[in-house]
């Protein structure tokens, strides 16, 4: 069975800075794309960054210049750098893998509990 865990999570004044990270372990045959999430007092959950196995970003427009992911493909583990946090970016901040199934033959997501950041003042 396949676990995605994430860490990282506290909380920091406005303009500080974060590191989130993201392991997949069990029986891991390949993983697709990676990406983080956040879900805000609120709000449902909205996409903050992908990566694709060969480590092509993307951000949503609201974090770029700020925040940077990365991704070890041997360790199968997943970052994202957050600075400049703002208030806004309070949530719980949640990975998801797309990792292969050999039961169903395709990739499936995976989730992780998720971790919480919280900046104020």
């Amino acid at each position: 069975q396949v676990q995605v865990v994430e860490s990282g999570g506290g909380s920091v004044q406005p303009g500080g800075s974060l590191r989130l990270s993201c392991v997949v372990s069990g029986v891991i045959y390949a993983i697709d794309d990676m990406g983080w999430y956040v879900e805000a007092p609120g709000k449902q959950r909205e996409l903050v960054a992908v990566i694709t196995n060969a480590g092509r970003p993307n951000y949503v427009d609201s974090v770029k210049g700020r925040f940077t992911i990365s991704r070890d493909n041997r360790k199968s583990t997943m970052d994202l750098q957050m600075t400049g946090l703002r208030p806004e970016d309070t949530g719980v901040y949640y990975c998801k893998a797309a990792v292969f199934n050999v039961n169903a033959a395709g990739y499936r997501d995976v989730w992780g509990q998720g971790t919480l950041v919280t900046v104020s003042s």
